[in-house]
Parts: C-alpha cells; structure tokens; sequence
C-alpha cells in the first residue's frame, strides 16, 4: 500500500512567530490535551532563552540546526528470517527522521527534572545545537546498534 499524505502536511501553517513549518509541527508534536497555547508559550519562551544565550544566530536557524544534529540516519529493525529474529540495520526515511528528532527532544527535556519546561527545553535544544545532551546520545546509540549489526544488513529487502 502506498504512503499517503496526511492532512497536517497539506493544512498546516507555519508558526505565527518565526514563518517555520518546523517550528509548527514541532509545537504540534509537543501539546498535550490540545492546549497548544501552553505549548507555544514553552516553546516560544525556550527559543527566547536560547537567543539570549546564543547571540549570533537567529533562533530558527539554531532550532533547524538542532534537529538537524538530532536527525539520525540509519537504525535497526527486527526482521524475522528463519525462525530467528535479527536486527536489520535500514535507511531512515525524512519524515521518521524528523518524527524521531522531535520525539527525542522532548522526551529528554521532559526526562529532566527541577526546572520549568521552557528552560528545560532550551537547555536541550543548546545541548543539540552543540552536538551533545540526551537526544544526541539517543541518535548516537542508534547509529552503534547500527553499525554493531551492519552483518544483519543482507536481510533488508
């Protein structure tokens, strides 16, 4: 069956502050019970954060270059050959690239405790911007099952 594009893809707008489709699905991926007022208000106030840590770019560009740095490439699959099952590295399309950035992000600034969640956030997001924190773990420990088990690789069709 075919993928086909969902609604969100065709009706979504980009965000009212910075014009960034990915800034807008990103708030979308990060409300919960529908409140995405308190979720732009998080999100808006951890990129002012992040602008006043970070002087000479703009906060979309380093928000863009954070996922981007999250953003992994390969991953392991289980696939069932044989009565056993293997880990099968694969090619991550865009779209799950993108999903499993913000997934990542968001769960390691919830993961982290004692701060209100706009500095949490942004912590994460300078974290990732810098090419360290949580969510670039995650995509670093991706990437080692990966390669740990490139041997499985003939099982990907």
């Amino acid at each position: 069956m075919a993928k086909r594009q969902t609604a969100s893809e065709s009706t979504l707008r980009p965000d009212p502050k910075y014009g960034s489709k990915l800034a807008a699905k990103f708030i979308n991926c990060m409300m919960w019970e529908g409140k995405k007022t308190v979720a732009e208000r998080i999100f808006y106030g951890a990129m002012d954060l992040v602008t006043q840590r970070v002087k000479d770019a703009s906060a979309a560009e380093i928000f863009e270059t954070a996922i981007n740095n999250i953003k992994p490439t390969i991953e392991v699959r289980s696939k069932r050959v044989g009565g056993a099952n293997y880990q099968v590295p694969m090619q991550v399309n865009r779209k799950r690239q993108q999903s499993l950035a913000f997934r990542w992000l968001i769960g390691a600034a919830r993961d982290k405790k004692g701060k209100p969640m706009h500095e949490k956030l942004a912590g994460e997001i300078l974290d990732a911007f810098n090419n360290t924190g949580a969510a670039v773990t995650t995509k670093e420990n991706v990437h080692r099952m990966a390669e740990a088990n490139k041997a499985f690789a003939h099982f990907a069709w």
